[in-house]
């Protein structure tokens, strides 16, 4: 069996040596490479191209966002998960909005840790059930606000576009998918957020945590 390859960027040693002990305990999985600023986590990640990369949100040099940023542009098809101690809603967002795909507080269980890197190198998104119930919360509340209607009229194929691209895949791979072409998606996409008053992506990922789509794949 092909072990996944994580790779592991945090400033304090400690902890990890314990996630790299805790990795490598894994039938399935291995620690390649390790740094402990972003700058050195960008390079080596560059370099090693591992299935996940793990990196802390504060870190030195470049911090998580920064570093995730970079390792989005120059290798795209590295799964980020990122390790936190905020649970603010402001963090997440801007996370997604660089491409992590997951997000999980350094305070979770090992457990939730190990399965948020096993959902992210299978291309799931996956956020620490501590930040989803406030993200869900957040949301409701928005909604609640606005007088937004709880069952939007959606289409078979926008709610398809839009399930996908929650899920986290490009307009270019949705298009593939459903055998249509990128500009359609877009249409797709454009007039589902218009429908459910949204503005973001990260409106479209708190929709499909309510929707129970991000447990469908």
């Amino acid at each position: 069996m092909n072990r996944l390859r994580v790779f592991l960027a945090d400033d304090h040693a400690v902890l990890r040596e314990g996630l790299r002990m805790l990795v490598d305990s894994q039938d399935d999985m291995e620690v390649v490479g390790e740094a402990s600023d972003g700058r050195a986590a960008v390079q080596s990640v560059t370099e090693l191209l591992p299935d996940v990369a793990v990196l802390d949100v504060s870190m030195p040099e470049l911090n998580g966002l920064q570093a995730a940023k970079l390792i989005k542009r120059c290798c795209p098809d590295v799964n980020i998960l990122t390790l936190t101690r905020h649970t603010d809603d402001g963090y997440l967002q801007q996370l997604l909005k660089a491409g992590v795909s997951g997000y999980v507080l350094k305070q979770s269980a090992s457990n939730v840790f190990l399965t948020a890197i096993r959902a992210v190198a299978t291309g799931q998104r996956f956020l620490d059930p501590a930040v989803t119930g406030k993200v869900i919360g957040s949301y409701v509340a928005k909604a609640a606000n606005k007088g937004a209607p709880s069952a939007p009229d959606l289409s078979d194929r926008e709610q398809e576009a839009l399930r996908m691209i929650a899920w986290g895949y490009s307009n270019k791979e949705v298009a593939s998918r459903m055998e249509i072409s990128v500009k359609t998606v877009e249409v797709h996409k454009a007039n589902a957020m218009r429908k459910l008053g949204m503005r973001s992506r990260i409106d479209i990922v708190r929709y499909a945590l309510l929707q129970g789509w991000l447990q469908d794949t």
